[in-house]
């Protein structure tokens, strides 16, 4: 499994709407071969920045299924308007305890 995150800075008085458009976007992206879950959370100090976090079988599954594909663009036009710069996207594994 792996975690991608991804940090989100939305155009300030953009956050209700983009908030909304995630909510529309997430049937796109749950829907995806590959991928697990998905998980927005909003920052508390920070209320105009968020971070997606999703889990997928693996960084192929991400960048095939998804990225490249027109789901992508789909789920891009929805939220993308609301960006106040590209997001900061990283993909982690978890580290054994």
């Amino acid at each position: 499994m792996v975690l991608e995150v991804a940090l989100i800075d939305v155009t300030p008085g953009h956050e209700d709407d983009f908030a909304a458009a995630y909510a529309q976007a997430h049937a796109i992206i749950v829907a995806v071969q590959g991928c697990r879950s998905v998980r927005m959370t909003r920052g508390i100090e920070s209320p105009s920045r968020f971070v997606l976090l999703v889990e997928w079988d693996s960084v192929q599954a991400h960048e095939q299924n998804f990225r490249g594909t027109e789901a992508f663009d789909r789920w891009r036009a929805l939220i993308g308007p609301h960006f106040a710069a590209p997001p900061r996207v990283e993909h982690f594994v978890d580290v054994p305890a």
